[in-house]
C-alpha cells in the first residue's frame, strides 16, 4: 500500500517537465528534460514473495506510463492463479498481461524484445535475456548474506541478537529467501555461548519437533530439497554439524540445521544457501570479519549485531553491499 500510495501522490510531479541547465554557448535558449514511458515492461516474478514482487514493480512501471507482461513464478501456483484471475477483473487488460506457464513458458517471453525487463531469479538466465536486445534490466538476485555477531557483554543483548538472527534466517520461507542470512561472523572465544542460545531458541520457537511445527516453512520443491542435501553430503560437511540435521523429503522438511566452521572450500560455503543451514565461521580477532566479507562477492545484505562503534563504522566504510543493516533484519523489524 505504501508503494501505492507514493505513486498516487507523486504522480503528477513525476510526469512534470523539469528544466534544464545549458552551457553559456546556448544562452539564449532554453531545455527541459521531459520524463516519457520506456514502453512495454517484463515483470518476471518469484515464488517466495509472489505477490510483492509482482505489484511492487507492477505499480511503478504502470504509475510511469508503461504497459507491462507479467509472469508469476510456476511454483506458486495457487498465487499465480490469483494474480492472473483477479488484475484482469480489476485492471485495465490492454494496459496489463499476465501470463501463466512453466519455464518454457518463462524462456520463450524471455526471447522477445522488451523495453524494461524486472527479473527476479538468476543472472545466468536474466542477463543474457537483457544483453541480446541491449534491453534496460533490473536484477533481483541472491547471494550470501553474512550476519556480524558480536560478544555481547549483557545477556539480554545477546539474546535479543539471537532471535533476531533466528528471525532472519528462518522467519520468512524458512531461509529460501534472497536477504536471509546465510553464515554467521563470530569470534571463536563466543562460539560456544552462541551455539548454545540459538539451540534454546529454535526450541523455544519451533519446539522440540520443529517438523511438527506450523511456524517453519517446507523446502519448495524436490529440485531445491537435492540441492540443499548435496551440500550436507560431503562428510567434512557433515561433521561441521552440531544442532539439527534430519531431513524428510517425502514432506520437503528440513530441520534448522547448525553448522560450525564448515570448510569454507565447501560448496555450502560458496554457493547461495536458500534454506535453513546455518554455517558458523569463527574468527579470532573481530576485525578480521572485515576482512572476511571483503574476500568473498558482494552481498546482497550485512546484519550487524554489534554496539561497537568502531566495528559499525568499519563495516559501513569498508565493505561493499547492497545494504547494511545494524541490530536487526531486513525483514524482520516487526518480528521481535
Amino acid at each position: 500500500m505504501k508503494s501505492l500510495n507514493l505513486a498516487l501522490t507523486s504522480l503528477k510531479k513525476w510526469m512534470s517537465a523539469t528544466k534544464a541547465k545549458l552551457p553559456q554557448i546556448a544562452l539564449l535558449s532554453s531545455a527541459e528534460i521531459v520524463p516519457e514511458p520506456l514502453g512495454l515492461v517484463l515483470i518476471r516474478s518469484c515464488w517466495n514473495f509472489p505477490f510483492g514482487l509482482s505489484l511492487e514493480p507492477l505499480i511503478g512501471a504502470i504509475a510511469a506510463g508503461n504497459t507491462v507482461v507479467l509472469k508469476p513464478s510456476e511454483l506458486s501456483l495457487a498465487c499465480s492463479s490469483l494474480l492472473a484471475t483477479a488484475l484482469p477483473t480489476y485492471l485495465d487488460t490492454k494496459a496489463i498481461k499476465v501470463i501463466e506457464g512453466g519455464p518454457d513458458v518463462g524462456e520463450q517471453v524471455l526471447q522477445h524484445r522488451w523495453d524494461k525487463i524486472f527479473f527476479t531469479g538468476s543472472a545466468r538466465v536474466g542477463l543474457p535475456a537483457a544483453a541480446k536486445h541491449l534491453t534496460p534490466v533490473t536484477l533481483e538476485l541472491g547471494g550470501k548474506c553474512p550476519a556480524v555477531v558480536d560478544s555481547f557483554s549483557s545477556s539480554w543483548d545477546k539474546e535479543v541478537a539471537v532471535k533476531r538472527v533466528l528471525a532472519g534466517k528462518y522467519g520468512t520461507c524458512g531461509g529460501q529467501a534472497c536477504i536471509a542470512i546465510d553464515y554467521i561472523l563470530v569470534e571463536r572465544k563466543f562460539t560456544n555461548t552462541l551455539v548454545k542460545l540459538l539451540e534454546v531458541w529454535i526450541e523455544k520457537m519451533f519446539g522440540e519437533n520443529p517438523k511438527g511445527s506450523n511456524s517453519i516453512a517446507r523446502i519448495i520443491n524436490r529440485q531445491h530439497f537435492s540441492r540443499l542435501e548435496n551440500l550436507l553430503i560431503n562428510p567434512r560437511v557433515t561433521d561441521s554439524i552440531v544442532n539439527g540435521g534430519k531431513m524428510d523429503e517425502d514432506n520437503l522438511f528440513i530441520e534448522p540445521t547448525i553448522l560450525v566452521d564448515p570448510p569454507l572450500e565447501t560448496a555450502i560455503m560458496k554457493e547461495e544457501i536458500f534454506g535453513p543451514l546455518l554455517p558458523i565461521i569463527t574468527l579470532e580477532k573481530i576485525e578480521d570479519r572485515v576482512n572476511f566479507i571483503n574476500s568473498r562477492p558482494k552481498p546482497l545484505a550485512i546484519y550487524a549485531f554489534t554496539k561497537n562503534r568502531t566495528l559499525q563504522r568499519r563495516i559501513i566504510s569498508e565493505t561493499s553491499s547492497g545494504s547494511i543493516t545494524l541490530q536487526r533484519c531486513n525483514y524482520t523489524s516487526n518480528i521481535c
